[in-house]
């Protein structure tokens, strides 16, 4: 069941601090909205369906409380001082380390490093890792499907190194990888192979553990952008064998600005730093310095505190609730909608598996821009995403300049399915008429 990847560790929920009420311990799934307070409000006096997930995911209350009581109770900066409220802090940021650790079930906290998020913790490989190991004539394989926080940077990587590009194809509207063209694609001049778990336009899964696997037996070092993933199934990295991976916490419940970048202990300590300052060295000279050991010496300056804390909290939520039973809801609701889509708006195109899929659906209403689809949806409340979705080499592919996206998380219903195929109806109806 390599799709959903088990192994997840789970939280006890006797391990946290702050208050028991906080988190849905054992809590029916109909009452998990009560925890996200912003789902409680009306836009266009329509009561909100939220289908921007793949943006960004709400927060939980819990996570809220966690930033409050950062700043109101332990504000200070970490690692250097020795006083109280810094001590609280230290310890609060580092327990988010072991905590994510945990989460992602790596073998080591020194392998979580904190950064602003996927994109960030992207760039850092390019920068650290691949500049210092790749050069002209490599190969740097990434597939069809990728957002261009998963291209951009190893376009640049290849700029300034002279490194080559290359592409795993995607076949059709269904989006899957043409896995029949690795053995073509993926040879030894492939220093480095990048891709993702979850698609943020097509909702496919790939088959991560084995497309590690294949790269591991080429040589090539492994990426994975687990940005629509982290917060939906479960991870675990020694059993995925990758030697990257990357998270935004956002997009699971967790604060904007913060992310996650695992990587295996014996890469971390051979790349260097990819940026100077504060926190990340051992010893400072006027014309020289010595770095601190991974992750520090990956971490410069005053790091995301509160966020980090928060992220934590958010990554207790979630396996209370189990990653498992996520993906399951995830994967229900997707199914469902795709079903009805396809049967319900006449002329729909759909992008993506019709089944064993995330919860993200792109398609194309003919006639109607998706800019259009966005606005008139959310005239009903129902908050949906359109455009490119950052994958604008993937739209040229399929023939499109953008789609309108639907895309569902742990607080969504099947009656929110409803609503929104009454409004695609109603705007189907208006631009016919």
């Amino acid at each position: 069941m390599d799709r959903f990847l088990s192994r997840s560790p789970v939280a006890s929920g006797r391990e946290r601090e702050g208050d028991e009420n906080d988190f849905p311990m054992n809590k029916a799934w109909a009452n998990l909205r009560d925890d996200f307070p912003v789902l409680h409000q009306q836009v266009n006096g329509h009561p909100l369906v939220y289908l921007d997930n793949a943006a960004t995911s709400h927060k939980p209350r819990c996570v809220i409380n966690a930033l409050a009581q950062f700043y109101e109770r332990d504000n200070a900066n970490v690692h250097r001082g020795i006083h109280a409220l810094s001590n609280r802090a230290t310890a609060a940021y580092e327990a988010a380390r072991e905590r994510s650790a945990r989460f992602l079930g790596a073998a080591s906290a020194h392998e979580i490093i904190f950064t602003a998020g996927t994109t960030d913790s992207i760039n850092l490989v390019a920068c650290s890792w691949g500049g210092a190991n790749l050069g002209r004539g490599d190969v740097i394989l990434l597939t069809e499907m990728e957002h261009h926080s998963n291209m951009v940077p190893w376009q640049l990587l290849a700029r300034r190194t002279g490194a080559r590009l290359r592409y795993v194809p995607v076949l059709g509207d269904e989006g899957r990888l043409d896995l029949s063209q690795l053995d073509r694609v993926l040879t030894p001049e492939v220093k480095l192979f990048a891709f993702t778990h979850v698609s943020n336009t097509l909702g496919v899964i790939n088959p991560i553990t084995e497309l590690c696997a294949r790269a591991r037996a080429c040589g090539a070092v492994t990426v994975v952008d687990a940005a629509q993933s982290a917060g939906h199934l479960p991870i675990d990295v020694g059993a995925l064998g990758c030697d990257f991976l990357a998270l935004s916490g956002h997009k699971m419940c967790g604060p904007t600005g913060i992310g996650i970048l695992y990587g295996r202990q014996a890469l971390l300590d051979a790349m260097p730093p990819w940026r100077g300052g504060g926190s990340m060295i051992s010893n400072v000279e006027y014309f020289e310095s010595r770095w601190a050991p991974a992750p520090q010496k990956f971490e410069a300056g005053t790091p995301n505190i509160a966020d980090a804390i928060a992220l934590g909290r958010a990554m207790d939520y979630l396996d209370d609730l189990g990653r498992d039973a996520i993906a399951r809801h995830d994967e229900k609701l997707a199914t469902l909608a795709y079903a009805r889509l396809k049967a319900e708006v006449p002329g729909i195109r759909l992008l993506g598996p019709a089944e064993h899929r995330s919860g993200v659906i792109s398609f194309d209403l003919p006639g109607v821009h998706a800019h259009d689809v966005v606005t008139f949806a959310d005239q009903e409340g129902v908050a949906l995403r359109g455009g490119h979705h950052c994958n604008q080499p993937l739209m040229r592919k399929l023939g499109l300049a953008s789609t309108s996206r639907a895309s569902f998380y742990l607080y969504n219903t099947e009656d929110e399915i409803e609503r929104l195929i009454a409004a695609l109806r109603k705007i189907q109806r208006f631009f016919a008429g």
